[in-house]
């Protein structure tokens, strides 16, 4: 528990503190990210200007007009002075996302089970068995970062990324998984598509999915996968 009794407070600007709680990836280490966002929430009020959490590190983003980077320091290291996990993570409603798996718009699919020794249908059920959680969004608004993935079906980044990877798109990289919100390049090995809308403006804080959530990907048939919004454009002629 050293990382969390004794974090480090690293300089982000004239506006910014980077508390790094852990220096290692852990699922165990989320209750403590979201508990810290909590507590810096009600602490900072209306000083606060953005969280940024990551897999190890929360960046606090303050008003440098209300505070100094001294007196934010201050408050932070009040917050850590007191902090306890966030008991209600195991508790939070599971995201389901609709997914239909196919080689048409999952073109790593096969190659991910003849990597693994797997059918494409072991492959489908790994995947969607497991209840993933969001450990940080980043690359593109809405892009959430879930893991842990089954160790086997880790597969590396693609060498030569995408230049376009249609919304929707559910992929693989190492022992993570993520859906694309958003048509845009990427790099991750693609086994599937859902329907569901993960970035939408008109939505309360845009991003579907939001740090600490639990998600499930359901596998749904492509006559489901339509009725649902889904677009089964193949990756060539994805819009």
């Amino acid at each position: 528990m050293s990382a969390v009794t004794l974090p480090r407070l690293e300089s982000a600007g004239m506006n910014g503190w980077l508390v790094r709680l852990f220096d290692a990836i852990d699922e165990s280490n989320m209750p403590w990210i979201l508990a810290l966002v909590r507590d810096c929430e009600a602490t900072f009020g209306d000083a606060l200007v953005d969280l940024v959490s990551s897999y190890t590190t929360l960046l606090v983003v303050f008003d440098i007009d209300r505070l100094t980077p001294v007196q934010a320091r201050r408050q932070l290291q009040r917050v850590l002075a007191s902090l306890e996990p966030d008991q209600q993570l195991e508790h939070a409603e599971i995201q389901e996302l609709p997914t239909w798996y196919d080689p048409s718009v999952g073109p790593e699919l096969e190659r991910l089970a003849e990597q693994a020794g797997m059918s494409c249908a072991d492959v489908v059920e790994c995947h969607s068995s497991v209840t993933y959680q969001v450990y940080a969004l980043g690359f593109a608004p809405g892009f959430a970062f879930m893991g842990s993935v089954d160790e086997r079906l880790e597969m590396s980044r693609l060498e030569t990324p995408r230049k376009r990877v249609p919304a929707g798109s559910v992929g693989i990289t190492g022992r993570q998984t993520a859906a694309y919100p958003m048509a845009s390049p990427g790099g991750w090995n693609l086994i599937g598509r859902t329907a569901a809308i993960l970035f939408d403006r008109k939505r309360e804080g845009f991003s579907l999915l939001r740090v600490g959530d639990r998600v499930r990907f359901v596998p749904v048939l492509q006559e489901e996968f339509v009725r649902l919004g889904g677009s089964t454009a193949a990756m060539e002629e994805a819009p």
